[in-house]
């Protein structure tokens, strides 16, 4: 396989790379080499609807090709056009006549070659006649050569869309052989010569491979796009000339968003504007861009004036969600050709930023969500305590309160369970440990928290036995290294564990998701526990909650109790306080911001990005917060510490699953404890 020249957007991540020659254009499989991809997975697409005229392709052509020059400008690697672009949708009886089909055609051997020399691959909507059949078609031109045509499948049999009439489904193009299905017209002469024809077609670049069906294609039971998928198209276009009705709009977006989730997809979507004739129906000109169930993107609809919506999908994203579904690709049916399709490198250098925007805490709800977020979550963990609590036949709950977040949301987890199953709170005990770097703002929150709850209170000091351990073992009590450290922490988990034999219970643990990733827990101290509760929900998500619970599930005085809590720096108080009292030891200062550590470990964890990529993303989101020199500290902390504590979580205790991330050594993560760092 020779090599083959890159599209504009990765032009524009990747300066240094230089490709500049063509594929021929038929693979049995898709042999780039994705290890040389440079762009970091990141596609630049746009859905286009071009103002027009029915039957009128010059005029139409010229505004097809205002919007490829608009798409250059933009760094565009693909531009989508509408079903039936070249002559518009409404032609009617029109699409019979010599005039017509012989305008579009002369018209689409011009924007073909219009596209020599440009750096972009277009897709355009026109009829097509093969023999003595019409068929609707969508044409895959780049570099001044048509790649292939694919024809549409699913024809509309309605009243205002009897397109019977005029086409011939894209089946009559394949046949049903012994072997399987096989295409019936392989290949159809143009302008060019001989180009690749069927509904079997894939289209693959160095980085991504794409596939394409047109309008009612979606709307079928069986829709092509997931044999595409399946057969290994990232990217589905479809071009698309559907009209508006009175709710529509919502069902359409909502299938877009449906399909890209199924068959984890990108999917670019446009149809005709308001230029298309109003004799029985109007069309909006709807645009959108999903991404494996998320919708990127959607233009404004109505438009009197040529629109264009421009987004970046992710393929590498897409790749790891099928890798990790193995039953994407069992379903394989039929034969599929793979055309290459090497898109010209720009000439200049590209600077336009990308479009696409990371949210920098990607563990927390939209606003509109929130309250089923919360709802949700708090349902997984008292549905997984009290389930616990049950089998056990555990007469009590201990759990270690601390005045921090942490212990907090533990402790409001236990409270609702008991209430949810009729039990009196009284059985949850709650235990103050105060030790040498307690400050008295965490204490007298922790105080007023159990009191303000209900629970039982035992307040059992470690500053002594802690003193006593370490003179048994010749530590110096003024040097405070981690041995000085984690005694505090191994005294407090055993007298919690020694206390639940004592009132037959069982420890419940605080240590939350963030803390494992960064293995910021004592081994054989507070990283142990009986059930760990907050193991699933990532420190982000700890103070969203507790603020949410202040703000929506209680009342004063509780209500400001949990609002201080929020405020309160993140300690594990293990050093003594300052010469005011307050917190020494926070614990951001040492190993960073948990916004960042939670934002790397999302896009680390869910999609197993590289170190570069997750850089790259973080220095998007995080634009207005961070330099470049600070993120990439603390991602060497991340990576660093990631790879070294796995030893803490191989012996983890159970815990529920609670975001699209878990680091059980039983569940969603099974890692070496010794592997080098990443």
């Amino acid at each position: 396989m020779e090599s083959v020249r890159e599209g504009a957007f990765s032009f524009f991540l990747r300066k240094n790379l230089r490709m500049s020659k063509k594929s021929s254009n038929f693979a049995s499989q898709n042999c780039f080499d994705e290890t040389m991809n440079t762009n970091f997975g990141f596609v630049r697409v746009a859905a286009a609807v071009p103002t027009m005229r029915v039957a009128d392709c010059r005029y139409n052509a010229e505004q097809i090709r205002a919007q490829i020059d608009e798409a250059i400008a933009e760094g565009i690697e693909v531009i989508c056009f509408p079903e039936l672009s070249l002559t518009g949708y409404t032609c009617a009886d029109l699409f019979f006549t010599q005039a017509l089909q012989q305008s579009c055609m002369r018209e689409l051997e011009g924007l073909c070659d219009y596209t020599r020399g440009k750096a972009i691959i277009v897709l355009v909507g026109a009829p097509l006649k093969v023999d003595n059949d019409l068929f609707n078609c969508a044409f895959v031109m780049t570099d001044g050569e048509v790649m292939g045509v694919v024809p549409k499948i699913n024809l509309p049999n309605t009243g205002e869309f009897y397109e019977k009439r005029w086409f011939t489904s894209g089946r009559a193009a394949r046949e049903f052989t012994p072997g399987g299905v096989a295409p019936r017209i392989p290949k159809i002469e143009l302008w060019s010569g001989e180009v690749p024809f069927g509904t079997d077609l894939l289209f693959s670049t160095r980085n991504y491979t794409f596939g394409i069906e047109v309008c009612e294609d979606l709307w079928s039971p069986l829709p092509p796009s997931t044999q595409l998928a399946i057969q290994g198209a990232e990217l589905i276009f479809n071009l698309s000339s559907s009209n508006c009705l009175v709710g529509k709009h919502a069902f359409r977006r909502q299938m877009i968003t449906q399909q890209s989730a199924r068959v984890h997809c990108g999917y670019i979507y446009t149809s005709s504007g308001v230029g298309e004739s109003t004799t029985d129906v109007v069309f909006s000109g709807s645009t959108y861009i999903a991404e494996n169930g998320v919708m990127l993107c959607e233009g404004e609809r109505f438009q009197r004036e040529s629109t264009m919506i421009i987004q970046e999908l992710d393929v590498e994203r897409l790749r790891t969600d099928r890798q990790r579904n193995t039953n994407f690709t069992k379903d394989k049916t039929g034969h599929y050709r793979r055309i290459n399709v090497a898109p010209i490198e720009r000439d200049e250098e590209y600077t336009e930023p990308i479009h696409r925007t990371f949210s920098p805490t990607p563990f927390l709800p939209k606003q509109h969500e929130e309250d089923q977020y919360c709802l949700d979550t708090f349902s997984i963990q008292t549905s997984a305590l009290a389930r616990r609590w049950e089998h056990t036949h555990a007469e009590t709950l201990e759990i270690g309160i601390s005045g921090g977040l942490d212990s907090t949301l533990a402790l409001l987890v236990c409270v609702q369970t008991a209430d949810m199953l009729g039990i009196d709170r009284s059985r949850i005990v709650g235990v103050t440990m105060p030790g040498f770097g307690t400050s008295d703002r965490t204490y007298q929150n922790a105080l007023q928290l159990m009191e303000e709850l209900g629970v039982t209170h035992r307040e059992i000091s470690i500053c002594e036995v802690t003193t006593q351990h370490l003179n048994d073992i010749a530590h110096n009590m003024d040097i405070h290294d981690a041995t000085y450290e984690n005694a505090q922490a191994r005294v407090r988990t055993m007298i919690l564990m020694d206390l639940a034999n004592e009132l037959n219970g069982i420890v419940v643990g605080t240590g939350d998701l963030s803390e494992l990733a960064l293995g910021w827990c004592t081994y054989n101290g507070d990283q142990m526990s009986m059930y760990g509760i907050n193991a699933g929900i990532p420190k982000t998500l700890v103070r969203f909650l507790v603020q949410y619970a202040a703000n929506n599930l209680y009342s004063e005085p509780l209500r400001s109790i949990l609002l201080d809590i929020v405020d309160t720096p993140v300690s594990p108080e293990l050093l003594p306080t300052d010469e005011h009292g307050e917190i020494a030891q926070k614990t951001e200062d040492k190993v960073g911001p948990y916004e960042l550590h939670d934002f790397f470990l999302y896009y680390f964890m869910r999609f197993g990005f590289t170190r570069e990529k997750i850089k790259y993303m973080a220095m998007q989101a995080f634009e207005d917060q961070y330099d470049e020199a600070t993120i990439d500290k603390w991602l060497s902390t991340f990576m660093r510490r990631f790879c070294t504590q796995q030893f803490k979580r191989t012996a983890m205790p159970d815990g529920p699953k609670v975001v699209s991330v878990s680091l059980s050594p039983r569940g969603d993560w099974r890692m070496p404890s010794d592997a080098a760092c990443i």
